[in-house]
C-alpha cells in the first residue's frame, strides 16, 4: 500500500530538476536563434563590409602604388 506522503505528487528535487531543464532549454533556443541570425545571408549584398575600404580610398591606394612603381 502507498503511504500518505507519496500522494502529494512529485518531490521537490524532481520539481527543481524540471525547472532547471526548462531554463536550459530556453537558453538553448535563444542560442540557436542568435546563431541563426548571425549566419543569415545579408538581405542587401551590395552593401560593403564595415572594414572594407571605400572606393575613394581604393583609388587613392592604387594611385599611390602607381606613383611608387613609376
Amino acid at each position: 500500500m502507498e503511504s500518505e506522503g507519496s500522494t502529494t505528487g512529485l518531490s521537490t528535487a524532481a520539481l527543481v530538476a524540471i525547472a532547471c531543464n526548462t531554463f536550459v532549454a530556453i537558453l538553448l533556443l535563444l542560442l540557436c536563434l542568435i546563431i541563426y541570425r548571425a549566419c543569415r545571408v545579408p538581405s542587401s549584398p551590395e552593401r560593403l563590409p564595415v572594414l572594407a575600404p571605400s572606393e575613394a580610398e581604393t583609388q587613392q591606394i592604387n594611385k599611390h602604388k602607381y606613383l611608387l612603381t613609376s
